[in-house]
């Protein structure tokens, strides 16, 4: 029998919850039913950190701490985890030094965005493997925003608190927070609710396949930072919702020499590492995914399922060759990318199929990559125009080419036009890059909507192409680009 209920931990204890609306988020559980008030509602959208909490995770056998956005995460998706919210950092009279810090140094005016702030800076002080300077504090704040003081004084006290990290209660309680997190280890799949409205967490993969035939129309979700904003923004009625987070068969990253396998429940912040040994570029497209509460939540494979035409990862994964394999019971098919997307809104996925995974070729050792978002902002913006390439050069001439970009279309989209006229040509040739320019207008007769006019994106794209090109034949990063320099990602290395 599936349990029918959601289990997490409060404050040391095991709270179970049985009548839920399938789409309550964690926000309104806090603060209309726990009566928790310090975490605020702000944009509810994702995007301002208001509403930051942290979930504390057992992996690999340690606790991990990861900050989370809870306007837009569902209650059902802290099952098996512990729930942080600022209320709970004080032991007895004495401020957590995250929270003495920003006193100390005048970080907090209104307060309102405080709790968020501090919330992000107690995930970033536990994380125990990062050496933390003002580089790592600015990633880690760049989904918060603050209205009143400036950033300043928040950095300073962030540096004071995060850089040097005294042990606090949660790490004295961390046997016991391990211990309790046994308890959830069960197989036994998550069913709350009834046919007409529940919230499902599978624990096996067949469970999972035979709800989604069994609910072809129930919304799947993984991080739900895109179906999230459904339901604050877009009033969705949702009723059915099947949640991907417990089954470990999704969340395994396989890796190879010559390939890189992501599961559909592989969160943006694990992937990283894998895509960044790929190629410098990867790294500096997942630093500005989102936020760290975004990449803490939202998956590499549901960047593809929504199907957006301007998604960051595809135009990438394409270049890479990437499939994407389907399930529907027990009958598995895999699907080229590029072909995944058939029109605006419309994938080539059957009813009762769900994506498990993407599976990307590794480039050789004459290809390179190139990978460029343009935003009107550098932080936590959705792309105007996305764009990727891969360059194969051999003896000065390139004789094989992908080009996939975003937001030039209803779907990503190769641009083989562009691929055809530079193929069999010198690389270091000007006209060369020229020529692949010129080819886009083949390719992409790109919409103007509110991010960008169709003249601006054909513009940027083909001075992309020109980029791309420039680079791969020796012009340098600091000649191109404003940061993301390629020069200092292979010196740090």
């Amino acid at each position: 029998m599936p349990r029918s209920m959601i289990s997490f931990i409060r404050r040391g204890q095991r709270i179970d919850v049985s009548h839920i609306d399938p789409k309550m988020t964690l926000l309104d559980w806090l603060r209309l039913h726990e009566r928790s008030t310090g975490t605020k509602e702000g944009c509810a959208e994702g995007d301002c950190g208001a509403c930051t909490v942290v979930l504390a995770r057992e992996r690999d056998g340690k606790l991990v701490y990861e900050p989370v956005n809870a306007c837009i995460l569902l209650l059902g998706q802290v099952d098996g985890t512990e729930v942080i919210t600022v209320e709970d950092l004080a032991s007895s009279s004495q401020l957590h030094q995250v929270q003495k810090s920003m006193v100390e140094n005048h970080a907090s005016q209104c307060g309102f965005c405080t709790p968020g702030i501090v919330m992000s800076l107690f995930a970033l002080s536990h994380s125990r493997n990062t050496i933390i300077d003002r580089s790592e504090i600015n990633s880690a704040l760049a989904g918060n925003l603050c209205r009143c003081t400036g950033y300043r004084p928040i950095i300073d006290a962030a540096l004071e608190a995060c850089s040097n990290h005294s042990p606090d209660q949660f790490d004295a309680r961390a046997e016991q927070t391990l211990h309790l997190f046994k308890q959830f280890r069960s197989l036994e799949d998550v069913f709350v609710g009834d046919d007409d409205a529940f919230f499902a967490a599978p624990a096996a993969e067949s469970s999972l396949a035979f709800l989604v035939q069994k609910y072809p129309d129930a919304t799947l979700i993984a991080g739900a930072t895109d179906v999230g904003l459904w339901i604050t923004k877009g009033l969705a009625p949702i009723k059915r919702l099947i949640w991907l987070g417990r089954i470990r068969a999704l969340s395994v990253i396989e890796d190879t020499e010559s390939t890189l396998s992501i599961g559909a429940g592989v969160t943006h912040e694990i992937a990283a590492p894998y895509l960044e040994k790929i190629d410098p570029d990867f790294k500096e497209i997942a630093s500005r995914f989102g936020s760290k509460q975004v990449r803490s939540s939202g998956t590499v494979v549901g960047n593809i399922a929504n199907g957006s035409p301007i998604g960051d990862w595809p135009p990438c994964f394409i270049i890479l060759e990437g499939e994407i394999e389907l399930r529907a019971g027990l009958v598995a098919r895999t699907v080229a990318l590029e072909d995944y997307f058939i029109a605006y809104k419309k994938q080539n996925r059957e009813s009762g199929e769900y994506l498990r995974r993407v599976l990307l070729k590794k480039p050789g050792p004459n290809d390179h990559i190139r990978l460029f978002k343009i935003t009107k902002r550098r932080d936590e913006d959705i792309s105007s125009v996305m764009s990727a390439f891969r360059i194969t050069v051999e003896e000065g001439l390139v004789t094989q080419a992908r080009i996939a970009f975003g937001g030039m279309a209803g779907t990503p989209k190769r641009a083989r036009s562009a691929e055809a006229a530079i193929i069999g040509l010198p690389i270091k040739d000007i006209t060369t890059w020229r020529a692949g320019a010129e080819g886009l207008s083949m390719d992409f007769e790109p919409l103007s909507d509110h991010r960008a006019s169709s003249d601006y994106r054909m513009r940027v794209a083909r001075n992309l192409v020109i980029k791309a090109l420039a680079e791969i034949a020796g012009v340098p990063s600091s000649s191109t680009r404003i940061f993301g320099l390629r020069e200092a990602a292979h010196a740090a290395e």
